[in-house]
């Protein structure tokens, strides 16, 4: 019995030395969960877009008056705010999708901020705001996990981690 073999089954886990690294040039396969998350982004900044829209031009289809929301906002005002926010996680989400470490940290502050508009948004359209809501918690659920399993670039040594 080798000395590596031994230590295992003495401790019950996997020495260091044994562990599988990823070097800089190799993925986790956990990684397109980021990818997902990032692709997630995009689509739910066009949901937000077309939510903003929808306030801005047809607010006569949302369930509740203006005076029924959680944040006592006129619907033009709210319908900015979202088509806004809509374009700032396309934004992110395309920047997630190549890779950028910021991305991944805007990505998760954007997608808490976006279920917060939704929870305030509940009222006026349930159904969507809590499958947006949904959404939110998965981009961050998928970013937050696997994030640090994207690749790498290049030149890069570990050191920041």
């Amino acid at each position: 019995m080798s000395e590596a073999s031994r230590e295992y089954t003495a401790t019950g886990s996997v020495p260091e030395s044994r562990m599988p690294t990823l070097t800089s040039d190799e993925e986790s396969a956990w990684a397109s969960w980021v990818v997902f998350g990032g692709t997630m982004l995009v689509i739910l900044g066009g949901f937000h877009i077309i939510e903003g829209l929808v306030a801005v031009f047809r607010d006569e289809v949302f369930v509740v008056g203006q005076r029924g929301l959680v944040v006592n906002v006129d619907y033009t005002a709210w319908g900015w705010i979202h088509i806004l926010g809509g374009a700032f996680m396309i934004l992110i989400g395309a920047c997630l999708i190549a890779g950028q470490m910021w991305a991944r940290i805007f990505a998760v502050i954007i997608a808490g901020l976006s279920a917060f508009a939704n929870i305030a948004f509940l009222p006026a359209y349930p159904v969507w705001s809590a499958i947006m809501i949904a959404l939110d918690v998965i981009i961050i659920w998928a970013v937050i996990v696997h994030g640090a399993e994207l690749k790498h670039p290049p030149g890069w040594d570990g050191k920041d981690v």
